[in-house]
């Protein structure tokens, strides 16, 4: 899936590839896409939620083993 940016998130711990999440969403202009790959199980209930709080679009979340893949479309303002 194209995306304009990536988190690598992969061997942090909650609470912080949702801080970086939050940082990084602040770089991207609106509709811009960021991939974000995390190994924290707790992504899978932490990034949705961020998503529905802030109003970003979740479109794609995707699990390999212990590696979980979103891509995250920046809201519009």
């Amino acid at each position: 899936m194209e995306h304009q940016a990536l988190l690598d998130a992969t061997g942090l711990l909650c609470p912080e590839p949702v801080m970086l999440l939050h940082v990084e969403m602040r770089k991207l202009t609106a509709k811009q896409v960021l991939k974000v790959i995390a190994t924290d199980s707790s992504t899978t209930r932490d990034i949705p939620k961020f998503c529905q709080f802030l109003g970003h679009k979740l479109i794609k979340q995707n699990q390999q083993g212990d590696i979980y893949t979103y891509w995250i479309e920046k809201k519009e303002k």
